[in-house]
């Protein structure tokens, strides 16, 4: 069985799929797949799909909807829905929760590269965790549950948490890559992150760190200038000062810019 949330959620066995087309039974099946093992309470359930002012008839048609999951997940899996029940989408004590096999879950496969990543990055080996690093987010296939949407507060809490581990694994795989010397390899990526991320001095950081070594020094400065006008009229705040030193290095075409790591990294550009 193949499950995934990082982009849309899939759930399926060969051609099978075990996704409903109603979203309310999505969402209820989304939260259980990120609590994966762990029990999810009823209250959390319904407030996922009813917020703070669930219906009456809320709990009876919460059941509804896991049965109708384990009815899905029986086709799927060609076993009955009594054996789901036991196995994969169980009755505990005060709310339900899925059990899978590990692996079958894209998250599973997700942590563990970033997992060898880090191992790597701790032992030295910068190659490798520039390996895992990149296998790891080339598992995303879009935003998190990109296709359940709108999202309640449980499941909005659990997604932004998905969400941010991208982002951190996204900017340490980057810092390896330039500690590497694939400056023009990054710069397609950092053109796009730092649109994404409009205010992330860390990534605007590693893209004019960038744009410094393949010689586009103007551009690296443009940059600054973009985030900073932005940082001051939107949010009345300055850039940080690593990243003001950041600049400073760039004006003065400072020599150590090409062989330290960028500006988020683990230690600063100039002290």
């Amino acid at each position: 069985m193949h499950v995934s949330v990082l982009g849309p959620l899939t759930l399926r066995l060969g051609e099978q799929s075990a996704v409903p087309s109603a979203m309310k039974p999505r969402k209820v099946l989304s939260l259980l797949l990120l609590h994966d093992g762990r029990m999810v309470p009823v209250q959390t359930l319904m407030t996922e799909l009813w917020g703070e002012r669930p219906p009456r008839t809320g709990l009876t048609t919460l059941q509804t909807y896991v049965l109708h999951l384990r009815k899905l997940l029986a086709q799927a899996l060609g076993v009955p829905s009594t054996a789901v029940a036991r196995d994969v989408l169980q009755t505990r004590p005060g709310g339900y929760a899925v059990v899978l096999r590990y692996g079958q879950l894209d998250v599973h496969r997700y942590r563990d590269l970033v997992a060898d990543g880090e191992r790597a990055l701790e032992m030295g080996d910068e190659r490798a965790a520039d390996a895992a690093l990149r296998r790891a987010l080339s598992i995303w296939q879009g935003p998190a549950l990109v296709d359940v949407t709108p999202h309640g507060r449980p499941l909005q809490a659990e997604v932004a948490r998905l969400e941010q581990s991208r982002l951190t694994v996204t900017e340490r795989s980057i810092e390896t890559r330039l500690r590497l010397g694939g400056h023009q390899e990054a710069l397609s990526d950092l053109a796009s992150l730092v649109v994404e991320h409009r205010f992330h001095e860390g990534i605007h950081g590693h893209y004019m760190l960038a744009l410094h070594r393949s010689g586009q020094r103007t551009r690296a400065l443009a940059v600054y200038q973009r985030l900073r006008m932005a940082m001051t009229e939107e949010l009345g705040l300055e850039p940080s000062a690593r990243l003001q030193r950041l600049q400073q290095a760039v004006l003065a075409s400072d020599p150590r810019l090409d062989f330290e790591s960028g500006a988020a990294g683990r230690g600063p550009v100039v002290a």
